[in-house]
């Protein structure tokens, strides 16, 4: 690295440190199918040139809409498939066609670019008739936009699947659909344009145990794919073309931090206790069935939370049958039995979608057509997830938990639909646990104040923060500039876990925290205050929560919790959890990003 450092300026950025640690490598620059396209002007003997690629791209276009239309038939239905009419009538629309043809020659520009003008035009026009059909034609349109300009370019995928070397990516941001697909294996950190401490990509990172740093704005255009870098993801320093003077300083900062890491290591078998008795029970989110051996060497008890719409993300061609699902969730739970396996159902939407779904196109689809609400709307897909864990419940260490509940109402539906699959499986004389445990995530403020009214029907709460902050505080967390808002420790979020602990006590039920925020040692003793029984994190943040347990009394976070249930600001909240870290375990604080 040493030759090509010299040669070049060095440049030194600071975005937000996500996941922790040191990383040098050479970037993989990672863009969208739109960045690809330059915009070019053609001179009139190549415009014919240009309609026969475009031409060449509908046919294309046309043929892989087809084959997708006959797959999501055959293992959906032809009500699923039918959605793909729409798609081939873009396709086929000879005013669209014709006026791209046409704006060849008007523009003199290469046929992308006059297909975005043309497309674009189209879109807009549909978005303001008064017709909601009409109106959901648009997002029909920028589809298959997208798709023929893929055909045009000859790009089929981001590349992720097929990184041959390791490499830092480099991106503007990192969709999970994308994250699911790439190969892991060869990726030395993330680095992003956007994206918060909560983003997917920093949740990917921290479950990967590999540096990050997001919020860095503009470093997508800054960079070069082969440019040399170094990232410190505690930090969020990047440094492009480092000195040798940069990689030997970061290198003893690390070794420095690896050397407190390694003293974690002999907790493995240890538990999650504090120093005067009270027990935790410690466990792991993962993403994919596979990731259980990572849950199993940070010395997690179980998973508590298992991300099962990852198995759905990683299946390019069809949705995973239900045998597929059953083999996935069965060898999680043999494998971590007899720890337990909270299995949560889809939690599609937001910024995870299935290429074999049609979803609507939403202003905001965060708070729009996901999660428990998708599943709801979808009995087919739902209730062949439902059956398939129920199947792998006879394990006897499943659990099943719904995501984003709001309301009574979708639990009772939920709860219906997993009783009309218990009693199919009665009928088929399959095997399942009759007494399975139902949890719901507690990550909407409707659900967080009427846990009294949801506790009677499940058996356990889970509280997603990241969310509950989110929607609670009215803070975009994926948007870097406002993440100064994003406070977890607002006087609010606090008062609203308190409750559904408290709540979920008298219940005689159990609660958990399965959000970012519970791979905070700065937040572990707080949490433990305020009663929570359950912690489940990144399974590469298990050695240093369980750490930070064990330094800790529970005396001492019953007190801190005492105290800052009356306090009026984030910040003076903040400052009472780090003042106890710094007391009981000061060294934990260099590994803090």
């Amino acid at each position: 690295m040493s030759n090509i450092t010299e040669s070049h300026k060095r440049v030194e950025l600071r975005g937000i440190g996500v996941s922790p640690g040191v990383a040098t490598g050479l970037v993989f620059l990672m863009t969208t199918e739109e960045e690809r396209f330059v915009e070019r002007d053609i001179e009139e003997n190549e415009v014919a040139r240009e309609i026969a690629r475009f031409e060449e791209a509908l046919i294309a276009t046309r043929r892989q809409l087809r084959e997708i239309q006959q797959q999501v038939n055959a293992e959906i239905g032809k009500e699923s498939a039918n959605i793909f009419e729409a798609h081939l009538l873009v396709v086929d629309d000879r005013a669209l066609v014709e006026e791209v043809i046409r704006g060849l020659s008007v523009h003199k520009k290469n046929v992308e670019t006059v297909l975005r003008i043309v497309a674009d035009r189209y879109a807009q026009a549909l978005l303001r008739v008064e017709d909601d059909y009409l109106r959901e034609r648009a997002a029909d349109v920028r589809d298959v936009t997208r798709r023929i300009l893929r055909n045009l370019s000859g790009v089929s995928s981001s590349g992720l699947a097929n990184l041959a070397t390791p490499c830092i990516l480099v991106a503007n941001d990192l969709a999970p659909s994308e994250a699911a697909t790439m190969n892991k294996k060869n990726i030395l950190a993330f680095v992003t344009d956007l994206g918060s401490p909560t983003s997917h990509t920093a949740i990917m990172a921290r479950a990967m145990n590999v540096p990050a740093i997001v919020g860095l704005h503009d470093v997508s255009i800054r960079v070069s794919r082969g440019d040399p870098v170094l990232i410190d993801g505690s930090k969020g320093v990047l440094i492009i073309h480092p000195t040798e003077e940069d990689l030997e300083s970061y290198g003893k900062l690390e070794a420095s931090r690896k050397l407190i890491r390694t003293g974690f290591d002999l907790l493995r078998e240890e538990a999650a206790e504090t120093i005067d008795g009270y027990h935790v029970l410690l466990s792991a989110n993962i993403e994919l069935a596979e990731d259980v051996e990572k849950v199993i060497e940070s010395g997690a008890s179980g998973v508590g939370l298992f991300r099962s719409e990852y198995l759905f993300l990683s299946q390019k061609n069809h949705l995973p049958t239900e045998d597929e699902q059953v083999a996935a969730y069965e060898r999680l739970a043999r494998r971590l039995a007899p720890e337990h396996a909270v299995i949560r159902t889809l939690d599609l939407g937001g910024d995870k979608f299935l290429s074999q779904v049609k979803m609507p196109q939403e202003m905001n689809p965060f708070m729009g057509w996901r999660a428990i609400r998708f599943c709801l709307a979808q009995p087919d897909i739902f209730k062949t997830q439902l059956r398939a864990i129920l199947r792998a419940s006879h394990l006897g260490n499943v659990k099943i938990m719904y995501p984003m509940i709001s309301s009574l109402d979708e639990v009772l539906k939920a709860n219906l639909l997993l009783d009309e699959c218990k009693d199919e499986l009665r009928s088929q004389r399959i095997p399942f646990d009759e007494d399975i445990d139902v949890g719901i995530m507690i990550e909407v403020p409707s659900a967080a104040l009427t846990v009294h009214l949801l506790a009677p029907h499940v058996d356990f709460f889970s509280l997603g923060t990241n969310d509950l902050v989110q929607y609670t505080l009215a803070v975009d967390r994926v948007n870097e500039r406002i993440a100064y808002l994003y406070q977890p420790t607002h006087p609010a979020i606090v008062r609203l876990i308190q409750n559904t602990i408290d709540v979920g006590h008298r219940h005689g039920i159990w609660t958990g925290v399965c959000g970012e925020m519970g791979g905070n040692p700065l937040m572990v003793p707080l949490l433990i205050g305020l009663g929570v029984d359950e912690l489940s994190v990144s399974a590469s943040l298990v050695p240093m929560v369980k750490d930070m347990i064990r330094k800790l009394r529970y005396s001492q976070a019953e007190e801190l919790a005492n105290t800052v249930i009356a306090l009026e600001s984030a910040d003076e909240i903040t400052r009472h959890c780090r003042a106890l870290v710094e007391r009981v375990n000061p060294e934990i604080l260099e590994l803090l990003t």
